[in-house]
């Protein structure tokens, strides 16, 4: 049995402990990608949410496996509910799963805490009362980088991303932000391994730049394919591509690229050094954006139910509104979408001795919110 199995293990059977007398007791259903393309994302989910509540006795956690797939992340959120009772879902990595899962959740009462997926169609006319997003809206990372695309002085971006709603939200939010011309524009298959295609309209293009957005395994293919190909062109990308995780995989061809994201391991406060340090000691490993997300998650959950029963519905959600936890990312607060307003940083990807990692260059946007927020009549 490896050292993570047993953390695993034991924070499994803390879980098990019997409700305390304030009737604060929470039964959590995870449900994420812990198998196939994508799983190293909802691995760090996963992670991230456990450490934040490990000592926590009033909290009940049952995890279970998406495999990437919207009818097995229903079948899954239906027993949750259903028979297992659950009272707070949470986990999900990929918009297409949210957009299956989430509406249904809320509408029978239950809280939805998303650690990473924000698509658009639940932060305008779907938003609802009981879905909180701990994360992002799916554009804001892709604004910030149409914004850094323009202080580079780039005229001419190609831009991509697989075709699913977080694909269309990443293209969408860039273009909202960059005001020079499109050299192309694809949406390529989710889950895509091949991009001979694909750089092949980037080298046809003129194209002065690169913007993509391929989360997990599909961001490391292209990128290494795209380091093979010979092309010089800059790159511009969300964190989806460059974050700790998929740096290791990706290698020096990562190196000097700028991307965005609204945490980053060097944002300098006790929260935050509080988190990649214990991260560390009890995976052994540095923690991503992914694994942050989820341990915000927790802690968010955490404090409103350090002043609310999770049966007083109406109290319970007021205190998820005020966010009244330190967040890893230093300023946190929600928008009246329930979606944060946070600052979003431009980071470069270096090498500390022989680790790739990123550092922040600059604040790509500040107190940054969403543009649907005026579609939302919550």
């Amino acid at each position: 049995m490896n050292k993570l199995t047993m953390i695993f293990g034991a924070f499994l059977l803390m879980f098990s402990a019997s409700v305390n007398a304030d009737g604060h007791k929470v039964k959590v259903g995870m449900i994420t990608t812990l198998s196939g393309g994508g799983s190293g994302l909802g691995i760090d989910v996963r992670d991230g949410f456990m450490l934040a509540v490990k000592n926590n006795k009033n909290i009940s956690v049952i995890i279970k496996d998406d495999q990437r797939k919207p009818d097995i992340a229903v079948q899954i959120a239906d027993k949750m509910i259903q028979s297992d009772k659950v009272d707070v879902l949470t986990g999900i990595i990929w918009s297409n799963l949210a957009m299956a899962v989430v509406p249904a959740t809320v509408n029978q009462g239950k809280f939805y805490l998303s650690p990473n997926a924000g698509p658009s169609a639940l932060a305008g006319k779907g938003c609802h009362k009981n879905y909180f997003n701990v994360a992002w809206q799916n554009d804001n990372l892709h604004e910030a980088a149409g914004g850094y695309a323009n202080s580079a002085g780039f005229k001419k971006s190609f831009i991509l991303a697989p075709n699913y709603p977080a694909g269309k939200d990443a293209l969408t939010g860039y273009k909202r932000f960059f005001k020079g011309e499109l050299a192309g524009e694809i949406y390529t298959k989710l889950g895509q391994k091949d991009y001979a295609a694909e750089i092949a309209q980037i080298r046809a293009s003129g194209a002065d730049s690169i913007f993509f957005f391929l989360p997990g395994g599909m961001g490391i293919g292209f990128m290494k394919q795209f380091s093979q190909s010979g092309i010089k062109i800059p790159v511009v990308g969300p964190a989806f591509s460059f974050d700790q995780g998929i740096l290791k995989a990706v290698g020096n061809a990562a190196l000097g690229v700028k991307n965005t994201s609204q945490w980053s391991k060097d944002i300098k406060n006790k929260a935050n050094q509080k988190f990649v340090a214990d991260f560390k000691s009890a995976y052994g490993r540095l923690p991503s954006l992914y694994a942050s997300q989820g341990y915000d998650t927790g802690k968010l959950l955490i404090s409103a139910m350090s002043k609310a029963k999770i049966k007083d519905t109406d109290r319970f959600r007021n205190e998820l509104r005020k966010a009244d936890f330190s967040s890893t990312r230093g300023k946190f607060k929600f928008s009246k979408n329930h979606h944060p307003i946070q600052d979003i940083y431009v980071r470069e990807v270096i090498k500390e001795g022989k680790i790739l990692t990123n550092k922040i260059i600059s604040v790509g946007l500040k107190d940054h919110s969403n543009v649907y927020v005026s579609e939302c009549k919550m």
